[in-house]
């Protein structure tokens, strides 16, 4: 069987959202996957290696290097590469362009979950950080939902203008306190170590899609914030004992492990109860993401590549 070699251009050329999240539920409604991270730390610096195997589905390894201090050299923060392994053999299926497998895996995670959560005739999105996950957020949320509208805020003003233009329906906003109470959906990617949301700032129907913490020291929000929401996360395995955005208020007693109402393995209990609550979704990826997505993009690959006559 030969190895199938998917680029960035050519695979993100074929991929749809709303099928992806089509393909993140069904993922979830097969035995759930078995796990396992582990990560190196050199400062700032971070080795992150994730493994999975979903029964039925596959296997997938994923590795990535973190290093924030590449942008000062124009050099991504983040590169790796994704591995997929046959189900029935073990034998490697595909080698994937990781920054393909990232871009879907994570924007379709967070748009997994607004759909279920935030108010369907949501108009308003803020993005709170102007890098290349922000962008991806930005496709996702406009095929989630198409009549929105897009305000972007980043500490640097100037991505956050440069991210805009050309862009006829989003702008970018310089007092995040502001952009905040304008918003209906939150979607939240930085590097920030201290929460920069504040939960005095929220108004009643907001949903809250937090992305870019994903190391014990790292938090979006802070402890009002989640204490007023009704409190959701993509995987338990991956996010309460390993994310600072919980496991620190967790670790002080600020929430208890059963506020958080689900995962994706209880996607049928991701509901809005009320136009006015606030939702909370922690995205903390994890391998079988990963895997999940990297099977739908060697799908879409094989069906271009070997199309039925």
């Amino acid at each position: 069987m030969d190895v199938e070699y998917i680029n960035y251009d050519e695979g993100n050329s074929l991929l749809d959202w709303l099928e992806l999240v089509d393909a993140i539920a069904s993922g979830h409604q097969m035995p759930k996957a078995q796990v396992q991270d582990t990560f190196i730390y050199r400062e700032e610096d971070t080795l992150l290696s994730r493994s999975a195997w979903i029964d039925g589905l596959g296997l997938a390894v994923k590795s990535a290097t973190i290093f924030p201090k590449n942008s000062m050299h124009s050099i991504p923060k983040v590169n790796g590469a994704v591995s997929l392994f046959s189900n029935k053999t073990g034998v490697l299926e595909a080698i994937l362009d990781f920054h393909l497998v990232t871009k879907w895996k994570t924007a379709g995670d967070s748009i997994t979950a607004a759909l279920r959560l935030a108010r369907p005739d949501s108009k308003n999105i803020l993005i709170v950080g102007a890098g290349t996950v922000g962008q991806s957020l930005f496709d996702a949320y406009s095929a989630a939902f198409p009549k929105a509208n897009f305000l972007v805020w980043n500490r640097t003003h100037e991505r956050a203008l440069y991210m805009v233009k050309n862009k006829s329906n989003a702008v970018a906003v310089e007092n995040l306190e502001a952009g905040v109470k304008r918003a209906d959906i939150i979607t939240c990617a930085t590097m920030s170590k201290q929460p920069i949301i504040k939960g005095e700032w929220l108004i009643p129907g907001q949903h809250l899609d937090l992305i870019g913490a994903y190391r014990p020291d790292m938090r979006e929000v802070d402890d009002l914030a989640l204490c007023r929401s009704t409190k959701f996360v993509d995987s338990y395995d991956t996010t309460l004992d390993h994310i600072g955005e919980l496991k620190i208020p967790l670790k002080n007693n600020v929430i208890s492990r059963e506020d958080i109402l689900a995962d994706f393995y209880g996607l049928g209990n991701f509901i809005r109860r009320s136009n006015d609550e606030i939702t909370f979704f922690k995205n903390g990826g994890g391998a079988h993401l990963d895997l999940i997505v990297a099977k739908y993009i060697l799908t879409a690959w094989e069906k271009n590549k070997y199309p039925k006559s």
